[in-house]
């Protein structure tokens, strides 16, 4: 038993694995219902005063929903995502822990830094063994592509072909590496320590949100990074010729390239690189609808 389903077990919560499918569970945390501001502060303030275990496990457990919706966010790490949900329960239940109700802001706003933490730490251990450290040109490679690319934004085929052959990979490995160190960087603010009491919160956790409930906010920016760490794999997913097309037409921000001008200089109508371009968006729309 890992040391996440044993914290899981000890606090009586439900642990992803265990209810016979990850789907059970997942319906499971989603028909526990949402608590109001006015219960959500109540809940804090008998944990926080008189201590009440019961009123901190409500609170975990109307928020486990949540820890699911921010780990599919890390599906494309190769993890499982049952894993990643019991990590991050522990960081939820780390947030309840440290959450003063009298700072204005809802759990949820709150308690995103540490679960973020506990996947990103989970992810980081897993990630660096299977991903990156296999061989020692991938070793080479993840340390230093950034300094061979010569200009900020995706790289152009002529790039990943210097970077390739100086640093004897394959094409595909400098592609997916780049994929890889081009993702959101995710800051955490929260204090880096795990069970220290007296560590106050960084200021950026009692960040309010004026316009929207936290939560909402939260998930809409999340939904847009989403949609961001789809669009590289689209791209990762193409052809040489493909990728430069769609790059040149519809990503650069310098100058939109015509189809006439592509035509020319890959030797075809311009016809051909309309149809070279509508297929590999094709391509890209069908990863965002899936």
């Amino acid at each position: 038993m890992n040391p996440a389903t044993t914290a899981m077990v000890a606090n009586n919560l439900p642990i992803p694995n265990a209810l016979g499918s990850l789907d059970a569970y997942i319906g499971a945390v989603h028909q526990i219902p949402v608590l109001t501001v006015d219960e959500e502060q109540s809940l804090a303030r008998r944990f926080r005063d008189a201590e009440d275990l019961d009123a901190a496990r409500e609170l975990v457990h109307s928020h486990l929903r949540f820890v699911v919706h921010v780990a599919r966010g890390y599906n494309g790490y190769g993890l499982q995502l049952g894993d990643l949900i019991q990590e991050g329960n522990i960081g939820l239940m780390k947030a309840v822990k440290r959450f003063d109700p009298e700072m204005g802001v809802r759990l949820v706003s709150f308690a995103v830094h540490w679960i973020r933490a506990e996947m990103h730490e989970f992810i980081l251990k897993n990630w660096r063994i299977v991903k990156v450290a296999t061989t020692k040109a991938q070793r080479k490679l993840f340390f230093n592509l950034r300094k061979s690319k010569t200009r900020l934004g995706w790289m152009n085929d002529a790039e990943v072909t210097a970077v390739a052959a100086d640093l004897k990979v394959s094409k595909r490995e400098v592609l997916e590496m780049e994929s890889r160190l081009s993702g959101r960087d995710i800051g955490f603010d929260a204090p880096s320590d795990d069970d220290d009491d007296h560590s106050p919160p960084a200021p950026g956790a009692y960040l309010m949100t004026q316009d929207e409930d936290p939560s909402q906010a939260y998930e809409r920016a999340d939904t847009d990074g989403n949609k961001l760490e789809l669009l590289r794999e689209g791209m990762a997913g193409l052809d040489e010729r493909s990728r430069d097309i769609i790059m040149r037409r519809w990503l650069d921000d310098d100058s939109k390239i015509t189809l006439q001008e592509l035509a020319d200089e890959y030797g075809v109508s311009a016809e051909r690189i309309r149809q070279i371009e509508a297929n590999a968006l094709k391509k890209m729309k069908a990863l965002f609808a899936a």
